[in-house]
């Protein structure tokens, strides 16, 4: 009964975990992010995936455009079924830009409080 956006989110997030351990993406860091949101009918049944968001941690020398091939094809693809395709999905991969910093030291200013 988990409801379908957050159990695509949780499927995205393992999938990285699992490609940086496996080191098929070896440029890939621990920290990471992603949200999907998704399109329902009228009946309150998931219809297509509307929006993929995952900001993931990476190393200082692989390029945007890496990042955005490789997350797409070895994340994205395998894990969105096939029946919520549907339609244009809209993408953003680390859409604030470079992702180098993460974990505590990234999240935190002056004062070691959240700022995100």
């Amino acid at each position: 009964l988990m409801p379908m956006p957050i159990l695509l989110s949780h499927q995205l997030g393992a999938r990285l975990a699992k490609l940086r351990h496996e080191k098929v993406l070896p440029w890939l860091q621990p920290d990471g992010k992603s949200q999907v949101t998704i399109e329902y009918d009228e009946k309150d049944k998931p219809v297509r995936v509307d929006t993929i968001v995952i900001s993931t941690q990476h190393s200082p020398d692989v390029s945007n455009e890496t990042i955005v091939k490789e997350v797409t094809e070895q994340v994205i693809n395998p894990l969105i079924p096939a029946h919520l395709r549907g339609g244009d999905i809209t993408i953003h991969i680390n859409p604030t830009g470079r992702f180098v910093v993460g974990g505590p030291v990234g999240d935190c200013g002056l004062t070691g409080r959240k700022i995100i």
